[in-house]
């Protein structure tokens, strides 16, 4: 059984989580900038029944509150170990895509609790080359689009020279992102908002939050490139992350940054598999 629900957190801030059940111990799955619950598709497919998988929607996504006028990825960060707590996760497994794995380090670097940490391509350096592969992607979140379909046409266009594979999946996972407006349809994020959160991806110190993480990491980097330019993250970008984690796992894949989550990866799920069995000399 899985379960969609509204979590209302201690601190009184309310979520949207989808729950898989599960044996072995309990995933958090935290997705990336302009992401939802629903990018993690595939892989809460993969682990449902092996592992509780939770997913949910950041602040200023989906259906969950809005975002903080001060939001970045630490108060992000803030909210997702207010989270862990609500649900009383005693041993939680991290697992963070994108800007998701920031949040993700930043957390398991303040909870000596997180079992293992998850990074999906994530919580290296962002440099001049992220900025300017991401920011002209964030130009869709302005627009109001007359019908819905108008503004699912745009994301397609731009997933599928993405190299994304395009299917019925990804469709409900973009109309989940928009609502109705007074003049048509438009992303439920804040725009300002959303770029205030990638702007704040360069105040992370890697040498510094991740020296604090003691948990076993699995650090999966890809090097595909966008639109044929460069990779969004560059394999240097991750140098520090690498030195500061004592104990990781790194892992390279030829994918590109989107092909990474939204298309199936059953190499790379079966990686993440053996890392989480073979922990701790399992």
């Amino acid at each position: 059984m899985r379960v969609k629900n509204f979590i209302t957190t201690n601190k009184g801030s309310t979520f949207y989580i989808f729950d898989s059940p599960g044996k072995k111990g309990t995933i958090i799955a935290v997705h990336g900038l302009t992401g939802n619950h629903k990018q993690f598709y595939h892989f809460q497919k993969a682990f449902t029944g092996e592992y509780r998988f939770i997913s949910y929607d950041m602040k200023g996504r989906g259906n969950s509150d809005h975002a903080l006028a001060e939001t970045s990825i630490f108060t992000h960060a803030e909210d997702l170990v207010d989270l862990i707590e609500t649900l009383e996760i005693e041993r939680p497994i991290l697992m963070g895509y994108s800007m998701g794995a920031y949040l993700s380090a930043l957390v398991a670097s303040r909870l000596p609790q997180v079992e293992a940490l998850i990074l999906l391509d994530g919580a290296g350096e962002a440099d001049e080359t992220t900025r300017q592969l991401v920011l002209p992607s964030l130009k869709r979140l302005e627009k109001i689009y007359p019908f819905e379909l108008d503004y699912v046409e745009e994301v397609k266009n731009l997933y599928t020279n993405l190299n994304v594979q395009w299917n019925d999946v990804l469709a409900e996972n973009v109309k989940y992102d928009i609502k109705k407006v007074k003049n048509g349809w438009k992303h439920k994020s804040n725009p300002g908002l959303i770029k205030q959160d990638f702007e704040s991806f360069y105040r992370f110190e890697p040498d510094k939050v991740c020296t604090n993480i003691s948990c076993e990491t699995f650090l999966l980097i890809a090097t595909g490139k966008i639109l044929g330019k460069s990779p969004l993250f560059q394999n240097i970008g991750y140098n520090k992350t690498r030195e500061a984690i004592s104990n990781i796992e790194v892992h390279n894949t030829d994918v590109n940054h989107y092909e990474l989550i939204f298309n199936k990866q059953p190499e790379i799920i079966e990686r993440i598999s053996k890392f989480l069995t073979t922990r701790g000399g399992k």
